[in-house]
């Protein structure tokens, strides 16, 4: 069982009792970035002050330390996901881990006629990358329709895919109205016709327990600092079969076994071959300590608890007139929202003089603006330290706020 407030307890950005416009803080962009505990911060101090070396640069103790420290992190994520540690890959978060498949996989294995799909929910990370390969190959892209809610089935997955279908990208949860993909399923279908299926793990490994083994996915990226961890590193794993295949999007020292003048290379074996140069070192070992922390507290009870808190949120927000809510029905701990008649930016200012910060805008999803028929939203998204107070805080500033441009600028 969680206690939010004991919980917070263990992040200075609660204890700091950080202000906004006045106002005790209430932070709900938690699917954006989250609060760092105690010993993620300690952690990455004890390497800038106590361990600081290169990594496989050195034939001395303190590098050593940190060559062992490093591979200690990626034992940890890769038994949080369930994976092998060779085929967990260090980048610097979720873009960089989808840019490596789509130039390193996409690039070199797809041809023109061969075809992409994705879906209106993606992120700008999960279309992007896929827009260039389109470029590069002349691969098409192609667009699972969404049902009438926005979310995204493996019925309508098995009817996209063709003869030409070879890659699905796809996030497990979208960041935008929050649904829980089956992506197990959607691999289980995607593998019958041979399909790659590439996952956006961002929205939904810091919220849940993931075990790649178990739903068969191909790849998976994610971001430590959604989960508690230090910016700047993410995860990309890949089935190891598929990283041997997979060329390195940078190259540099470490990646490579020899290289000559006549231009001939050989690659080390992944996952290093993707980890050309000075890695994120301090980052690293704040991973770990954020898997631990979330391990500690337990996945299945993070999962439970937003779960719970997520429904007194909606129950909540209908009580205020004129609400929108575009994904009431959502799993994760997302609430997509308007109020009718107010710019959603303009609403997020107002909530801000109130000490709320919330998203607003079009969240990096910019086509599901034409499936939500609006220029932009609010999203306010909890994590396992939101209390019931927060949402009540949101939920009175948008009662009391009446007219909000009136509100705020009276």
């Amino acid at each position: 069982m969680i206690d939010p407030y004991k919980i917070r307890k263990d992040f200075p950005m609660y204890r700091n009792n950080k202000k906004m416009q006045g106002h005790d803080l209430v932070f709900l962009d938690n699917a954006s970035t989250t609060f760092k505990p105690d010993c993620v911060i300690e952690a990455v101090n004890n390497y800038l002050m106590n361990e600081t070396a290169n990594s496989h640069r050195g034939d001395y103790d303190l590098c050593f330390n940190v060559d062992t420290r490093v591979e200690e992190s990626r034992k940890s994520v890769a038994k949080f996901i369930n994976a092998e540690e060779n085929e967990v890959v260090f980048t610097s978060g979720t873009s960089m881990s989808i840019n490596l498949i789509a130039y390193g996989y996409g690039a070199k294995y797809l041809n023109e006629n061969d075809e992409i799909l994705i879906t209106q929910a993606e992120h700008a990370s999960n279309v992007l990358p896929w827009f260039k390969v389109h470029e590069i190959t002349g691969a098409k892209i192609g667009y699972i329709p969404l049902d009438k809610s926005g979310r995204l089935t493996p019925e309508n997955v098995s009817k996209a895919i063709t003869p030409n279908t070879k890659i699905i990208a796809i996030a497990q949860v979208t960041n935008v109205l929050g649904f829980l993909i089956d992506v197990k399923e959607i691999a289980r279908i995607a593998h019958e016709h041979n399909v790659i299926v590439v996952c956006d793990g961002a929205q939904s490994v810091p919220h849940m327990e993931i075990d790649v083994k178990d739903l068969d996915i191909d790849f998976l990226s994610f971001s430590a600092h959604k989960m508690c961890g230090p910016t700047g590193v993410g995860i990309l794993y890949g089935k190891y079969e598929l990283l041997n295949k997979t060329d390195p999007l940078m190259s540099g020292g470490g990646m490579n076994a020899k290289f000559d003048m006549c231009g001939d290379v050989k690659y080390v074996n992944p996952p290093s071959k993707f980890e050309a140069g000075t890695l994120n070192l301090e980052g690293i070992y704040g991973v770990k300590a954020a898997v631990e922390y979330l391990n500690n507290i337990g996945m299945k009870n993070i999962e439970n608890y937003e779960r719970e808190l997520r429904s007194y949120m909606i129950k909540k927000m209908k009580e205020v007139p004129d609400i929108i809510i575009y994904n009431e029905d959502a799993e994760a701990g997302i609430v997509t929202f308007n109020v009718k008649g107010i710019f959603a930016q303009d609403l997020a200012t107002y909530l801000n003089s109130q000490g709320i910060a919330v998203r607003s805008g079009q969240h990096c999803a910019k086509i599901l603006v034409s499936f939500l028929h609006e220029v932009a939203t609010c999203r306010a998204s909890i994590y396992f330290y939101t209390t019931k107070e927060d949402i009540d805080a949101l939920v009175d500033a948008l009662k009391k706020g009446g007219n909000f441009l009136d509100a705020y600028f009276a």
